[in-house]
């Protein structure tokens, strides 16, 4: 059975930055794994998949400034995150399983819990 459990969000200033990361077991076999946000009264948003080849994807509103990675050796896919502005502020998600462009969130099969980003 998988598991995802996200950790590392908090209070941050206006161009400050978080590490989010994700701490997964079981057999998260798929295409990709990803990171997702949603903010009160919005869909939920693709930030950045990871391939199983190592190759990564960035919405365009993330892009410079996010970046995905894994440590294998701990189990944990990583978001790396810098110059945080007040319209990140989101509860952030992690998704294992994916497939097809691994950008939209019925392609993923396991999700976590989110953990609360807030970015005044």
């Amino acid at each position: 059975q998988v598991q995802l459990v996200e950790s590392g969000g908090g209070s941050v200033q206006a161009g400050g930055s978080l590490t989010l990361a994700c701490e997964f077991s079981g057999s998260t076999y798929g295409n990709c794994m990803g990171w997702f946000r949603q903010a009160p009264g919005k869909e939920r948003e693709g930030l950045a998949a990871l391939y199983s080849d190592g190759s990564v994807k960035y919405a365009d509103s993330v892009k410079g400034r996010f970046l995905i990675d894994k440590d294998v050796a701990r189990n944990k896919l990583l978001l790396h995150m810098s110059n945080l502005q007040p319209e990140d502020t989101a509860m952030y998600y992690c998704a294992a399983g994916g497939g097809g462009t691994c950008r939209e969130e019925d392609e993923y099969s396991h999700w976590g819990r989110g953990t609360q980003v807030t970015v005044s």
